[in-house]
């Protein structure tokens, strides 16, 4: 048979617990850092703006602060402005709200002028267009 293995340690008493402080020490050390890594994106995640929205609708400054410009989220002219979703924001465009000049909200959800940019679709049973 073969020798066994050396033990990985030294056998007297001593020197063992001076091993023992020195991995004491590091796994403190350790758990500091793993304390504070969690605080700090717990603090990262609590702090974090949140996205912006998708679109934007800027009211007009009369009385009955009618919606008069469509914009996009992150869009500078309109930061004020409450945020909406897509299908909000296409369908202020098709009714007749003006698209900001800047930002093309419209272009971004594929309409020009009120219009679907797409082509139309074709209904399977006539060959008929709809759509537009």
């Amino acid at each position: 048979m073969s020798d066994p293995l050396p033990p990985p340690y030294p056998p007297d008493n001593e020197r063992l617990a001076d091993i023992e402080t020195y991995l004491t020490v590091h796994l403190t050390y350790v758990r500091q850092v793993r304390a504070a890594e969690a605080r700090r994106c717990q603090i990262q995640q609590r702090t974090a703006p949140p996205p912006p929205p998708p679109y934007r609708l800027q009211r007009g400054l009369d009385a009955a602060r009618a919606v008069v410009r469509v914009h996009l989220g992150d869009s500078a002219m309109a930061k004020k402005a409450p945020g909406v979703d897509d299908l909000t924001a296409r369908r202020a465009l098709v009714e007749g709200v003006e698209a900001c000049a800047v930002c093309r909200p419209d272009t971004e959800l594929g309409l020009i002028d009120g219009w679907r940019t797409s082509p139309p679709l074709r209904l399977r049973s006539s060959g008929r267009t709809a759509g537009r």
